[in-house]
């Protein structure tokens, strides 16, 4: 699949065209939310050949930096995430996924969102604390993945 370029400005922001604007490392960043409760579950990067494919199959695909590849969100978990709506920004430049998510989860540690912690106080003087917003994991990560990120198998479960 080959997006239309981008054209006039008046186009980008206003028109009727689907026109990604990918950033000088060829990718487009997507924040990703659960299409029901309007939870944020994570926020990861689109190169053009993942957002394709995000289109055609209606499964969320993205592109790890880290790993340097293509992935299919739930490939190895099985929590794929059905796109239900697909949003472009004004300048066409960040991806927001509406998804149902199979299994309940999006985290790969576990949790049900990535945005799982929050900075307890904000402001001057914080000493930086983070209060965990979910209470429990929606599953084991151990039960569930057998390599971490980066492909290298997880120790053992202590």
């Amino acid at each position: 699949m080959q997006f239309p370029p981008q054209t006039t400005l008046l186009e980008i922001e206003e028109g009727s065209r689907l026109m990604p604007k990918f950033d000088e490392r060829s990718l487009i960043p997507c924040i990703t939310q659960d299409h029901a409760t309007k939870d944020v579950l994570m926020m990861g990067w689109m190169n053009a050949e993942a957002l394709a494919l995000t289109i055609e199959t209606g499964l969320a695909h993205y592109y790890s930096r880290s790993r340097k590849k293509l992935w299919k969100k739930g490939e190895q978990s099985g929590l794929f995430q059905h796109v239900v709506a697909l949003v472009i920004d004004d300048d066409q430049d960040a991806v927001l996924l509406r998804v149902r998510i199979d299994g309940g989860a999006s985290c790969h540690v576990g949790y049900r969102s990535c945005f799982f912690r929050a900075l307890t106080r904000p402001g001057p003087g914080t000493d930086f604390h983070l209060t965990f917003l979910e209470k429990e994991k929606t599953f084991d990560p151990h039960a569930v993945y057998t390599t971490d990120q980066q492909g290298n198998p997880l120790p053992p479960k202590a």
